[in-house]
């Protein structure tokens, strides 16, 4: 059996360029956790439905378990450990800290990819409803909580400084 068609990636992750050679059909989800050691995007259902797996390309949330490693070729990647001091304070995202202050997780596991769609949800739509949050979330599963304290964090999150 021939070997699978490999591709060069390069692209930014998290601020820095990074290259490899891949299988063709590599996920960027795989290449984040497998190839750069990037753990905190997480695989939870390979098929779209949970979010777990949530990043940045562009500055625009996609679940990296359907972009190939080659789709995001020439392009910017923020994950979950890219928001840390983000904002060059060195400090929590306020997302990451609004979600801390409400309680906002259980086991954790699916957090960093919430994390990452209600910073979409928050560049999109500045002060969101609880409608708006809630909608939001719907393609972001988490198994442990009723929501309730990740649609306060969200809303905290949200709410203008002062």
């Amino acid at each position: 059996m021939p070997a699978a068609r490999e591709v060069s990636v390069q692209l930014t992750v998290n601020g820095a360029v990074r290259a490899a050679t891949v299988p063709a059909r590599t996920l960027l989800v795989h290449f984040l956790r497998d190839q750069l050691r990037l753990t905190g995007t997480h695989v939870g259902c390979d098929t779209t439905q949970c979010g777990a797996c949530t990043v940045a390309l562009d500055g625009v949330a996609v679940k990296s378990c359907t972009v190939l490693a080659a789709q995001a070729d020439g392009h910017e990647v923020t994950t979950i450990e890219g928001l840390h001091g983000e904002h060059g304070t060195g400090a929590l995202h306020p997302v990451q800290q609004a979600f801390q202050d409400e309680h906002a997780l259980q086991c954790g596991y699916c957090t960093p990819g919430m994390v990452m769609a209600v910073r979409q949800l928050i560049a999109d739509h500045p002060s969101p409803t609880e409608d708006e949050v809630r909608h939001a979330l719907s393609g972001n599963i988490c198994r442990c909580t009723g929501y309730q304290n990740i649609v306060a964090a969200v809303l905290r999150a949200a709410k203008p400084e002062g």
